[in-house]
């Protein structure tokens, strides 16, 4: 079987993609390590965020698409945000089935004290980073999420 040979860009690529799943590991474990206290995982606080973030209560397949995740997935973990009193269930008026995620006091509260975590870790994280440099970044994430993401 005949295999075509990358282009130097595909190269290029291929050595990022590996990369990526280098640094995602070591974010997850890093989030991980960050909210332990809290009570959180990478997972949970992530969905946690998500809801946060939600301009008004969403359900769990909204929040799975924002997240580019499993709808199942999410499902577990917003249980398990239920099961600790971070978020609850309401009615939604336009599906019978799907209910609307909220967030509860206490969740808006873990919420804020993994934020007071986050922010000197990632200022630590960014030092001798320009903003521009990182915003290079982000462009090329943001272009390689949109194609990965366009209808074949």
């Amino acid at each position: 079987m005949h295999r075509e040979l990358r282009n130097e860009a595909g190269e290029a690529l291929t050595a990022l993609v590996l990369e990526l799943f280098r640094v995602n590991n070591l974010l997850l474990a890093w989030g991980d390590r960050l909210v332990a206290p809290l009570g959180l995982t990478s997972a949970r606080w992530q969905v946690l965020g998500a809801v946060v973030a939600a301009a008004h209560p969403q359900p769990v397949a909204w929040l799975a698409r924002d997240l580019g995740a499993s709808r199942q997935n999410v499902q577990r973990i917003v249980n398990d945000l239920a099961q600790e009193g971070l978020v609850t269930f309401a009615p939604n008026p336009h599906h019978k089935r799907a209910q609307l995620v909220v967030l509860t006091d206490k969740g808006a509260a873990a919420a804020a004290s993994a934020l007071g975590l986050y922010d000197p870790q990632v200022n630590a994280l960014a030092k001798g980073l320009s903003p521009g440099e990182i915003a290079a970044a982000n462009r090329l994430l943001a272009v390689l999420k949109a194609r990965l993401t366009a209808p074949v």
